[in-house]
């Protein structure tokens, strides 16, 4: 017998609040890197609601690439 196997993906949506903790960054900053295409777009879930997906944040952390060590 072959059974196919399935995996579940689930992605949560992160709060304004969740995501600046996350990046460490400030709202405004955020907003400024997302005018950029610098930052993920968050998803409107309702009038004046929004919220951005757990995978994206992973994703552009995952992106940034580390600083380099100065030599002294």
């Amino acid at each position: 017998m072959h059974q196919a196997t399935q995996s579940l993906i689930i992605d949560y949506l992160l709060p304004k609040k969740e995501v600046v903790k996350q990046s460490g960054l400030s709202i405004a900053t955020i907003y400024r890197l997302i005018k950029a295409g610098k930052f993920p777009a968050p998803v409107a879930i309702g009038t004046g609601s929004v919220r951005w997906k757990l995978s994206d944040i992973t994703a552009w952390q995952q992106s940034l690439t580390p600083t380099s060590k100065q030599e002294g």
